[in-house]
């Protein structure tokens, strides 16, 4: 059988029993129902009938993250990472360790007995050398010597005084403890607090990392209701990782006079020629052996490709007026403002093949972090799996996290 015609079955098995999706929705909806449902067909016998059977809840519930991320606070920010915001590829600036990450870029402050407001820790004013904590040359404290720790001893303390408050409002922190650290002066510090510089700016591969635990638990516990949910989100967010426009402050062309950009190149591009043109057939899922560098090396690969996405777009605008740029459609009995065909098509054509790559990269990599996850847990016969032991536990669990987020403020901006 040609590799053509292997392609041609696969796309006719993952997507004839799919429900037309209409093309106003918005990698919009559209290219997160398609990619988690042809990631099914690249498992191995072992696991395919158990994803097949539940392909439907799969390929729909892979849109579940985007709808929350207007209900919860620490969503939205799980779906991307300004990784550009910290320096230039390939970003060593970055820990790939999230506590590590988190810390460098999270300031801490004393309020003293004067009512001063003293930051003692935080990036830019420290830097890390040989393993110790060291003020940046010129960095002066104003009425206080604090002497910074060791990155062990300041790692410990982050974890245990810190990361613990990551979902409340408020990161309150022990005067005592912080004293002993910094070697603050007896009774200077009245009270102290930790603000957050990081998270807001994406947490992406940091979050898919934590995904892929969840999976692998899920699957050693045998609850199907977990398997089922978590196997849809972690296609979300990886096919969100395979997105350029999901690694960078300029996310949807605003800074470069190309508002719409994101829309255009992960929804408007694969509506119109990913079920004519796009060859899915890319082989069998693999074993993740490093999970934390495969997810890290997703969003850098992404980055990479950010340079010509706008480039290609910004050339093509300066050669199409703007009423051969946007047309307008009919969708859903509404008139919609978007891309007009032929302008999509010069775009499409320049691009070469990028965004059907990345859609290819996602649907191979969600079906290898699924087998990951499976291998991981012991390969657990999922024949087997019936009544859900842990089905009401953990949807009681998910009902009083999504209750307790929704009453906090949303982090992160706009998804496009």
């Amino acid at each position: 059988m040609s590799r053509i015609t292997s392609s041609l079955l696969l796309v006719v098995l993952g997507l004839t029993l799919c429900a037309t999706v209409p093309s106003s929705e918005r990698w919009g909806f559209f290219g997160h129902r398609r990619i988690n449902r042809l990631a099914v067909f690249t498992l191995p016998t072992n696991m395919i009938g158990f994803y097949k059977k539940h392909i439907e809840y799969i390929t729909e519930h892979s849109v579940d993250p985007d709808k929350r991320r207007y209900a919860t606070k620490h969503e939205a920010v799980r779906h991307y990472i300004d990784i550009d915001m910290w320096g230039k590829y390939p970003f060593n600036e970055v820990p790939r360790d999230w506590v590590d990450a988190l810390a460098k870029y999270t300031d801490i402050y004393v309020v003293n007995t004067r009512n001063d407001t003293v930051r003692i820790a935080g990036e830019p004013m420290m830097e890390l050398i040989e393993g110790q904590w060291t003020y940046k040359a010129g960095v002066r404290l104003p009425r206080v010597a604090a002497k910074p720790p060791a990155e062990r001893d300041y790692r410990s303390f982050f974890y245990s005084s810190v990361l613990s408050q990551y979902y409340e409002d408020d990161w309150m922190l022990p005067c005592d403890t912080l004293s002993r650290l910094f070697q603050l002066p007896d009774g200077y510090c009245v009270s102290a607090f930790a603000m957050d510089r990081f998270s807001e700016h994406g947490i992406l591969p940091y979050h898919l990392l934590v995904m892929q635990r969840r999976l692998t638990e899920a699957f050693r516990q045998g609850s199907l209701t977990a398997i089922l949910r978590l196997s849809a989100e972690i296609g979300h967010y990886i096919g969100d990782a395979t997105v350029p426009l999901h690694t960078t402050v300029n996310y949807n062309g605003q800074l470069t006079n190309q508002v719409g950009i994101h829309a255009f190149w992960e929804s408007r591009l694969p509506e119109l020629f990913a079920d004519k043109d796009y060859d899915f057939f890319v082989g069998k899922a693999e074993y993740i052996a490093k999970p934390k560098d495969f997810f890290w090396k997703l969003v850098l690969d992404s980055h990479l490709m950010l340079d010509s996405v706008l480039a290609v777009e910004k050339d093509l605008s300066r050669m199409f007026p703007p009423d051969r740029q946007y047309c307008y459609e009919e969708r859903l009995d509404v008139l919609v403002r978007t891309q007009c065909r032929e302008y999509a098509e010069a775009y499409h054509k320049r691009l070469d093949g990028q965004v059907e790559q990345r859609m290819r990269d996602a649907v191979h990599a969600i079906g290898s972090a699924w087998l990951t996850a499976w291998i991981d847990a012991g390969q657990p016969d999922l024949s087997k799996l019936g009544e859900d032991k842990l089905a009401q536990k953990e949807k009681q669990e998910l009902e009083e996290l999504e209750n307790a987020l929704k009453k906090k403020e949303r982090k992160g901006r706009e998804h496009e």
